[in-house]
């Protein structure tokens, strides 16, 4: 008798957000003088104890009737109204460039016309390329504004899932600092942007610029997304963007960690599948579901340990290309220069070189 696997239905998430986040999407409505009271409660959310935390279903959840409700994809924080339908025709926009830099730059022009309070702008220069999200005019008179604090995490949040939608893989952010001083609900950056996320205050009574880094390379990838796709991806959108790319996905952490402990061994996704006793198929299906691939976390997976070692350690390039699994040191060369755009070599010096005053 042939035994076959048998697809179990997914996992729920236990993704959570912190109310940070929640108080920030709301401050519109309250700026406006409306009672939020309503749309809370069909949700089931509390905001009185800040402490606590909400499933990230309903936070998505919440996203989309807020938008909804005001008529406004920006959530009442700005001068104009983005009104609902923007985000849809900002994805049709981008959806037949060529490659993530035209997709990039057509997002810019398009939230030139319907946000021109934050101007987005996308700079390359030496392997580094950096988003820039900057205020035109102030958003808010206190620059830790919980509504201000929001506008740049919404905005840098979409246009990050977004890209890494249209690529069809995670796009790691390397850094990026945030114009404001850190917020309460600064742990969660980790998750959702970068473990290295820097906060610079903005001069009181100026306007402020975010910049996100990331490797230049990635501006290069072409655009593997098409109508049938956007029509699936639109389906809970725009609050479904916050659902995706995040780094404490279920399925996309089970698959980290089995890769890891097999190091150097390479483990195939139906090797992978069969450990966690699902059909690849199944796999395939939750990482896709999750914003992420097989191949996505693989290669994310020895980015982070080469930098890593080739930083903290002393450990010889051949060394940590065996370790990750590389047939060969010429493979692992290749893989690290799409990755930082620099040979191993002059990464580890330029990485453990002394700083100058």
């Amino acid at each position: 008798m042939v035994h076959r696997k048998i697809d179990s239905p997914p996992a729920r998430s236990q993704a959570t957000v912190a109310m940070g986040f929640v108080t920030g999407m709301l401050a519109g409505m309250t700026r406006h003088g409306l009672d939020p009271a309503p749309l809370l409660n069909t949700l089931d959310i509390d905001i009185a104890d800040t402490a606590s935390r909400i499933p990230l279903e309903r936070y998505a959840a919440l996203y989309n009737r807020l938008n909804r409700h005001l008529d406004d994809e920006g959530f009442g924080l700005f001068a104009q109204p983005m009104r609902v339908g923007s985000f849809e025709f900002l994805c049709r926009g981008c959806l037949s460039a060529p490659n993530l830099a035209e997709a990039l730059a057509r997002a810019s022009r398009f939230l030139h016309i319907v946000l021109p309070d934050l101007a987005v702008s996308v700079r390359r220069t030496h392997g580094h390329a950096e988003l820039v999200i900057a205020e035109t005019c102030k958003l808010a008179a206190d620059t830790d504004d919980p509504g201000r604090v929001f506008a740049f995490e919404w905005l840098l949040r979409l246009l990050h899932g977004l890209a890494c939608w249209l690529a069809g893989r995670g796009i790691a952010l390397d850094s990026v600092i945030f114009p404001y001083r850190k917020p309460p609900h600064f742990a969660d950056y980790a998750l959702i942007f970068t473990e290295d996320s820097r906060f610079a205050p903005t001069v009181p009574g100026g306007t402020g610029t975010l910049v996100a880094s990331f490797n230049a390379n990635l501006l290069d990838l072409p655009i593997r997304r098409d109508e049938a796709a956007l029509t699936s991806f639109l389906d809970g959108a725009p609050g479904k963007i916050t659902l995706l790319y995040r780094r404490d996905r279920e399925m996309v952490i089970r698959v980290r960690d089995l890769l890891r402990a097999a190091l150097p061994a390479t483990l195939s996704l139906d090797d992978v599948a069969d450990r966690l006793h699902l059909s690849p198929r199944t796999v395939h299906r939750r990482l896709e579901d999750e914003g992420s691939s097989f191949r996505g976390i693989k290669d994310a997976l020895r980015r982070d340990m080469a930098l890593a070692r080739l930083t903290k350690t002393r450990d010889s390039i051949a060394k940590v290309a065996a370790d990750l699994g590389y047939a060969d040191t010429s493979a692992f060369y290749r893989a690290f220069v799409e990755w930082t755009g620099m040979a191993p070599a002059h990464y580890r010096r330029r990485m453990t070189a002394p700083s100058g005053c």
